[in-house]
């Protein structure tokens, strides 16, 4: 498992994407500005929104204190996690609470986690589907929220080509999806997560780094700190609905089926 450094959180999703459920314990209790809860674990399975990709939800709980996370941020390597405490009795009266060293049990929203998943592999799917249509565009941003995910490229595709490229594009992506391949998602040292990336990494991973890389079959892989499904297959049929260009940027947006 990869080690936390003092103070910070422990990416337990690091090591297992598919785990629901697991057990941490509360560093610390926080109250913002406005009245925000926020609890910080030793380590955590739920991923803080960032990477294009939405927080997750779900519920820390223990010895009758429900604490319901509606988001999660990491500042500095510490994960927030942003919610309120239950009142499951419904009296009115302050609900229990948890406390500094208590040992919680955490649990995600799967249905939520799961779509996220499969919207962000199919963001990294179209990279390579791009490169298969001799589209060697660089990829930049990608928003792999539910309302409305896109990836976009540096460079453009000739305005007359829009529409069959459209047609081209979704027709790779599902063609792949039908084959399957196994997602490789895992923590490399900086030489050996290079060579996994086509003998290169982005000017800003430091070369002192262990870097993350996730890797669809045979294709390159690229660096993320996002989750993502176990084999292509699970990504479901996607549909291209749109290629827009504009300002020297080509936006792809893309749907996955419910």
């Amino acid at each position: 498992m990869a080690a936390a450094a003092a103070g910070s959180t422990k990416l337990a999703y690091f090591d297992d994407m598919g785990a629901i459920r697991s057990t941490a314990t509360v560093l610390s209790l926080h109250q913002e500005d406005g009245g925000r809860r926020a609890v910080v674990l030793d380590a955590t399975i739920f991923h803080p929104q960032g990477g294009g990709q939405p927080a997750d939800t779900g519920v820390i709980s223990s010895a009758g204190a429900r604490f319901l996370v509606d988001d999660a941020r990491a500042r500095d390597g510490v994960v927030f996690h942003y919610g309120r405490f239950e009142d499951a009795a419904g009296d009115g009266r302050t609900p229990p609470e948890l406390k500094e060293g208590q040992s919680v049990t955490l649990e995600i929203d799967a249905e939520r986690r799961s779509l996220n998943s499969r919207l962000h592999s199919a963001g990294h799917l179209l990279d390579s589907c791009m490169t298969n249509l001799g589209l060697n565009l660089e990829p930049g941003k990608g928003y792999h929220f539910p309302d409305g995910p896109s990836v976009e490229y540096k460079g453009v595709i000739p305005a007359d080509q829009l529409q069959d490229k459209k047609i081209q594009l979704e027709k790779q992506a599902n063609e792949l999806i039908s084959k399957g391949a196994k997602v490789l998602v895992s923590v490399f040292p900086y030489d050996e997560a290079a060579k996994l990336c086509g003998g290169a990494l982005p000017s800003y991973i430091s070369q002192d780094s262990t870097p993350r890389i996730v890797k669809f079959g045979d294709y390159p892989g690229c660096p993320c700190g996002g989750t993502h499904v176990a084999d292509v297959a699970d990504i479901g049929n996607l549909k291209v609905t749109s290629i827009r260009v504009k300002k020297g940027v080509t936006k792809v947006s893309y749907s996955v089926s419910p």
